[in-house]
């Protein structure tokens, strides 16, 4: 058997919040795409920045074992990290616009990106147009000012994506675009998922576009995993009291069946997460 891409055994603490994450335990197979959801402030983030070695500069401290492609994360020096950061680990942020220098040009930015890791340019016609985004020079020249929030998005997506990693965070990367943005960036990430085989750590307290992406989804609580399966399972029949809270909040004539089931999955999940894995099981019969 293949073993996963990820796979987390941590617990997680902050100087006035000890046992922010207790004994956690996650796994991203490789080409899948899992959800994690929660309420703000479930320790969703903690959990993005422990996998890139980030968290002490939050002031936390992160142990246990994060094995990626075999290698324990958490024994890695800093200049190791850093070479696993944004190569092998891309990460979409919750807020783009923040996440970029405003006083660099586009091109530049992504030139920076990409000397990184590797000597010369990328290609930012390629990358661009990969994205959605124009591939002119003209663009490239504008800078975060002249972006709109989903561009930004898209502009970070391509950012993260430009060292062909095989994981990818997603940290709330649609909490602050309006409905039919967020429809086109979750299109984005189920593209890239089903050409080029990126797994994804989709985080998120919208249950709708981790229904609409997302092969697994796992549900965090007061710091503790408690309930994870496929995601047509559980959002049609939680078990956990807090699985139960969090559909029971969406509104329910539009997700809501006759027989009072909720039918979210259905709805949302049908063609798009169906879709994504027979893409994954022709990749894994081909090879």
């Amino acid at each position: 058997m293949t073993p996963p891409l990820l796979r987390l055994n941590i617990s997680a603490d902050y100087p006035k919040r000890p046992n922010v994450l207790r004994g956690l335990q996650l796994e991203v197979n490789t080409g899948e795409i899992v959800g994690l959801v929660g309420r703000s402030g479930e320790g969703k983030s903690t959990i993005a920045m422990s996998i890139l070695g980030l968290l002490e500069r939050r002031g936390g401290r992160c142990r246990g074992e994060i094995l990626f492609q075999g290698r324990d994360l958490l024994q890695l020096a800093q200049k190791q990290m850093r070479q696993v950061r944004g190569r092998q680990i891309g990460l979409v942020p919750q807020s783009p616009l923040s996440a970029l220098n405003p006083n660099l040009r586009l091109g530049r930015q992504l030139e920076e990106a990409w000397r990184a890791h590797r000597p010369g340019k990328p290609d930012a016609r390629a990358l661009m147009a990969s994205v959605s985004l124009p591939s002119e020079e003209e663009f490239l020249r504008k800078y975060p000012r002249n972006l709109s929030v989903g561009m930004a998005q898209r502009f970070v997506t391509a950012m993260a994506i430009m060292h062909a990693p095989p994981l990818l965070l997603a940290d709330e990367p649609t909490s602050s675009l309006d409905m039919i943005t967020q429809a086109e960036v979750l299109r984005l990430f189920r593209k890239l998922n089903q050409e080029r085989g990126i797994a994804m750590l989709y985080i998120s307290h919208d249950l709708a576009s981790v229904a609409s992406i997302c092969h697994r989804v796992t549900i965090l609580h007061q710091g503790e995993i408690v309930e994870t399966g496929a995601v047509g399972d559980v959002f049609a029949k939680p078990s956990h009291p807090y699985t139960k809270e969090l559909i029971g909040a969406i509104p329910r004539p539009a997700f809501q069946s006759e027989s009072g089931t909720l039918a979210l999955a259905q709805v949302l999940h049908e063609d798009s997460a169906a879709s994504v894995m027979d893409n994954r099981d022709l990749r894994i019969a081909k090879n």
